[in-house]
């Protein structure tokens, strides 16, 4: 992961050493490692929610990680800001996009949705939306039926997260992905 980092982010990119229950989560997960997932209670058919304080790394693990598995386990990373203004240009198409797939195909794509909690509720031609909530809600759906794997970094803690989406999202994603936290007062990693 520190080579992958240091291709990524330049030579000065290091994993910090209290990181490591966190690193040896992602990892596991990732690698696909059954047995060890077990001990670490970490369900594979789910995806992860990354959380903890803006800059301790979040994001550039999430793309970091993409490079560990490849195939159906393979996802994009898409910023949930950006997506909110992609519905700003493009409409209520975006939501399918993201959730479902390209319009009138089954497209379905695995998906990071980096800083969840960032982007606001969005008009368009009048009507108020709340972008990702939407999108996140048609995820489930797809969770359910077809084992759709969704990935999230936020900032927010759950009761944050009940608080901007509801608590039927929120007991929907406890369902869907494995909550992996940073401490609250893990160091900015930017300073």
């Amino acid at each position: 992961m520190e080579i992958k980092g240091k291709e990524l982010y330049g030579r000065k990119f290091q994993l910090c050493v209290e990181d490591k229950p966190i690193l040896l989560k992602l990892a596991t997960y990732f690698l696909r490692d059954k047995e060890l997932c077990r001990d670490q209670q970490i369900d594979l058919d789910k995806g992860i929610m990354l959380t903890g304080p803006i800059g301790c790394g979040k994001t550039s693990l999430m793309h970091i990680l993409r490079f560990l598995n490849g195939g159906q386990y393979r996802y994009l990373m898409k910023s949930a800001r950006d997506i909110t203004f992609e519905f700003i240009q493009e409409g209520y198409e975006i939501i399918h996009r993201y959730s479902r797939g390209k319009l009138y195909t089954s497209e379905y794509r695995n998906y990071c949705f980096d800083d969840l909690g960032t982007e606001n509720n969005i008009k368009y031609f009048g009507n108020e939306c709340n972008v990702m909530a939407e999108i996140l809600l048609s995820r489930y759906d797809l969770f359910v039926s077809k084992r759709l794997v969704t990935h999230i970094t936020t900032n927010l803690s759950a009761t944050e997260l009940e608080e901007a989406y509801g608590n039927r999202l929120r007991s929907r994603l406890r369902e869907m992905v494995n909550l992996i936290g940073f401490d609250k007062d893990v160091k900015d990693k930017r300073k």
